[in-house]
């Protein structure tokens, strides 16, 4: 999923009983309003718009997470930050995206995935920190999109479709995954040259 994509989640989005987790829109940040200055959008094309299967790891974590959350809304009770959804609409009165907006109205009220431990919302700016301790602490240099690349790298590594992996990824083309998702690693050269010796053996044992 693509960072907007993943913290662009609402509850409404997850199906735990099925197991599917439906994208269909991302969020931006526009302004610096103090109710709200994310915007909830459409996915980036068409192809974009997809169902994704939850692993039996991912369902362990989204089961315990959503009770994590849960206790705290009993925590922290009236101070729990809740959202609705404003509708945007442009000069011609089309809909074009919705504001997130900080509020204790229950009409259009939006359950956000990704929160903090009081409810604040903060969009994809809550992987700021854990981002700075990698790159700090860990010495490793990376952003939360890379995870793209090492999922689509992992996947081709163990017999999937490069048609399935870029049907995951929301890509209509499997060249754009091909092309900018899918790492060289020095295992893998060490493996093209491996092959290539094998088959210069059987060769030579033929003669």
């Amino acid at each position: 999923m693509r960072t907007g994509e993943v913290f662009a989640l609402t509850w409404d989005d997850i199906d735990l009983e099925n197991r599917i987790i439906k994208i269909n829109k991302t969020v931006y940040a526009k302004d610096k309003e103090e109710n709200g200055r994310w915007y909830l959008g459409t996915v980036k094309t068409m192809g974009s718009h997809r169902e994704i299967y939850i692993c039996d790891t991912l369902y362990s974590f989204l089961l315990k997470y959503k009770e994590l959350q849960n206790n705290y809304k009993k925590e922290f009770g009236k101070k729990y930050k809740h959202y609705t959804l404003e509708e945007v609409k442009n000069r011609y009165g089309k809909l074009v995206e919705y504001k997130i907006i900080k509020s204790n109205s229950k009409r259009n009220r939006v359950e956000m995935v990704f929160t903090k431990k009081d409810g604040t919302y903060s969009g994809t700016d809550i992987i700021r920190y854990p981002l700075r301790i990698i790159h700090h602490e860990l010495g490793i240099q990376c952003r939360f999109y890379d995870l793209r690349g090492s999922f689509a790298t992992i996947c081709l590594r163990n017999g999937c479709e490069v048609k399935d992996i870029a049907e995951v990824l929301g890509h209509k083309r499997i060249e754009t995954t091909k092309k900018y998702y899918i790492y060289s690693t020095g295992h893998d050269k060490i493996c093209v040259i491996n092959r290539l010796e094998n088959e210069i053996n059987i060769t030579n044992n033929i003669l």
